[in-house]
């Protein structure tokens, strides 16, 4: 599994999102200068994460971006795979392969499949308001909620 720079950029945006949560819209050149990610390529992921229903967009000077959903709603998981795709493929690359051995073949699929399932469950159960809770905890500004 790698994380590509659009992965890392987009979830590093809209964790910044989680952060500005309720207070309105926020603007794109202000996301790119906190998180250090170029404008340009922030605005294409945007795009992407507003087609997919992450965020949602104003247009106008008071325009800006917002999530669409809670940071409570909103999991690492479903990040990841909008802007990366699956994490890991479902479906060994190179089918020209006869193995004198195919049951080697189920051995090893079994390994990746059970490791996709873990990362997955790691990732599903992470959402953006953990992370803003962990930034909190860091800074002894911790919320805690019964």
């Amino acid at each position: 599994m790698r994380i590509s720079s659009k992965g890392d950029y987009g979830l590093r945006a809209l964790f910044d999102l989680a952060q500005h949560y309720g207070e309105g819209p926020v603007q794109s050149d202000d996301i790119a200068t906190r998180q250090g990610i170029p404008g340009n390529y922030l605005n294409q992921l945007l795009i992407t994460m507003r087609r997919a229903g992450l965020i949602e967009s104003m247009r106008g000077p008071q325009g800006g971006h917002m999530l669409a959903r809670s940071p409570e709603a909103i999991t690492l998981l479903d990040i990841l795979v909008t802007l990366e795709g699956p994490l890991l493929p479902t479906e060994p690359t190179r089918d020209d392969l006869v193995a004198s051995v195919p049951e080697d073949h189920d051995f090893v699929a079994e390994v990746w499949l059970g490791l996709r399932h873990r990362i997955e469950g790691v990732l599903a159960t992470l959402t953006l308001d953990d992370l803003c809770q962990r930034k909190r905890e860091r800074s002894g500004h911790a919320m805690y909620h019964i």
